[in-house]
């Protein structure tokens, strides 16, 4: 079944790849343009590229906007046809106010995200019109641009008959080719976990995930400056990784440790970035079984495994200077008659013995031997990422990743990068308050759900966490609440969400960076 997946996924990343005006030529009349249009008191305005087209035009692009009704408010599109001959259609998108930038109460960039939006808008509505190509106004900031159009016109329907138009997307004009290029492959990296997470459990199981991850890192990396590393259930075994085991024994799909090595840094001696990943392929809850409504969605619980290699993927395209290790236990939490118990007690990779409370809390059981296998490496940060708790979605909704972290240079780095992308994260508390009811179990030393199960759930699971890591910049990612888009995020449609991907991949950029300045 893994070939068919592969060329279904190769399939769907060639169908949304959009392409720079010298690499495609498309036929007079067969191809959508969207431009941008700013909210102003006294009259909209262009952008540049609007401007341009419309003198091309001799201004019928103004006069027919003008005639057409009332001036476009941001998100909002209006198609306009008859204009010039290479364009069968014309989609004006707003933008808002020109003027916007970041904003210290939404804490993210509005201007950007105005653009996201605005472009997913009309290269929808283009796609609606199934017009297979459409040239995009980069707005000033053409990285953006890509960005939403990209990640607007994804849809994961490769197990359907009836399917969308697939539109390919390319850049108005010829200058920004290199931000657009950047935006591009940021999108396309969070299309890619998107997809991971989206695929059906019995089409991605554990040897699938990890033999995709290879296959897509082997597409992009040039220089063999990646390596691939599947670690089967006895390499896990003789890590003594017996927490991780305990929550595999319960599927009859064999478990899988990937590793990931991208070495871009040109020296070999530099302190890499370890990011850390959840990869329960499928999530039934174990013993403590979950309610059936919904439990569909348990098939996206490998999100933090999917945005940490995506990350790493799209790392290897951009060629980042920088060095990157990735680590996802991958495995099913089934309840077959091997599972584990509540009440049983298992010990992790370091020797502690946790009690398993809630067989449903199996995620951090993964990531305590994981965390302590990239102790292993000499590392400039660990960062890992997990659909953790539901506690996560209750606290703050799809507005916000969580954030745990234990270094404030760290939570600088990841928050900075979160304004930029518009993919926002939120600090949260990392107190002794919440050790001490995970460290005060009956039956061993830890307790994997602690004291007070409904009491600050996250902030318990992170302390949980925090009891396998000794290093002084360590950060835990609870993306529980941002798993799935509903409408939550415009420039996404419904379903598995991918995030934070893109800000996995702009902290890892920024991080290169200040290598490079050093």
């Amino acid at each position: 079944m893994l070939l068919p997946l592969r060329n279904v996924f190769t399939k769907s990343l060639i169908c949304h790849r959009a392409f720079s005006a010298s690499q495609q030529n498309f036929n007079s009349g067969k191809k959508g343009l969207v431009l941008g249009i700013y909210e102003k008191e006294d009259a909209p305005t262009l952008t540049k590229a609007g401007v341009a087209f419309d003198n091309l035009v001799s201004g019928k692009l103004k006069e027919m906007l003008t005639l057409s009704g009332p001036p476009l408010k941001k998100g909002k599109s209006r198609s306009l046809y008859g204009l010039h001959q290479d364009y069968s259609t014309v989609v004006v998108v707003g933008l808002g106010k020109e003027t916007a930038g970041v904003s210290d109460l939404e804490q993210w960039n509005e201007n950007k995200e105005n653009i996201r939006t605005a472009i997913s808008v009309g290269c929808r509505q283009v796609q609606d019109l199934e017009i297979p190509c459409v040239e995009v106004d980069p707005c000033e900031d053409a990285q953006s641009a890509a960005e939403g159009a990209v990640l607007g016109l994804f849809e994961y329907n490769e197990l359907k008959k009836k399917k969308k138009t697939v539109v390919q997307a390319q850049l108005h004009g010829r200058s920004d080719n290199e931000a657009w290029h950047k935006g591009v492959l940021y999108a396309e990296g969070q299309n890619l976990a998107r997809y991971l997470m989206e695929t059906p459990a019995n089409r991605l199981t554990p040897t699938m995930f990890a033999e995709l991850i290879e296959e897509r890192l082997s597409a992009v990396q040039v220089n063999s400056n990646a390596k691939v590393h599947i670690r089967p259930r006895s390499w896990i075994e003789e890590q003594d990784m017996g927490a991780f085991l305990s929550v595999a024994k319960g599927s009859d799909e064999p478990p899988v440790f990937l590793e990931i090595h991208y070495s871009g840094s040109a020296s070999a001696t530099d302190n890499p970035l370890v990011l850390v990943g959840k990869g329960v392929t499928f999530d039934s809850g174990g013993i403590s079984l979950k309610p059936s409504s919904g439990m569909d969605a348990m098939r996206g619980d490998m999100g933090g495994a999917a945005t940490i290699c995506s990350a790493i993927v799209t790392a290897a395209a951009l060629k980042l200077p920088l060095n990157i290790i990735g680590l996802a236990p991958l495995c099913e939490n089934m309840p077959n008659g091997r599972a584990n118990k509540p009440g049983d007690v298992v010990r992790a990779k370091n020797g502690k013995t946790i009690q398993i409370d809630n067989t449903d809390a199996e995620g951090r059981l993964l990531l305590a031997d994981a965390l302590c296998y990239a102790h292993t490496f000499n590392s400039r940060a660990i960062v890992n990422a997990a659909t953790l708790t539901g506690a996560m979605d209750v606290a703050l909704g799809s507005a916000a990743t969580g954030v745990f972290t234990n270094s404030t240079w760290l939570w600088n780095h990841l928050h900075e990068a979160s304004i930029v992308t518009g993919d926002r994260v939120w600090r949260m508390p990392l107190f002794e308050h919440y050790s001490k009811q995970v460290t005060e179990s009956q039956l061993a030393d830890l307790n994997n759900v602690g004291k007070y199960s409904r009491s600050g759930g996250a902030c318990t699971a992170a302390a949980f966490l925090k009891e396998f890591v000794t290093v002084p910049h360590w950060a835990h990612l609870d993306i529980a609440g941002v798993m799935s888009n509903k409408d939550e995020v415009p420039y996404l449609r419904k379903g598995m969400a991918g995030r934070p991907t893109r800000s996995l991949v702009e902290f890892a950029t920024r991080l290169s960076e200040e290598s490079q300045k050093l």
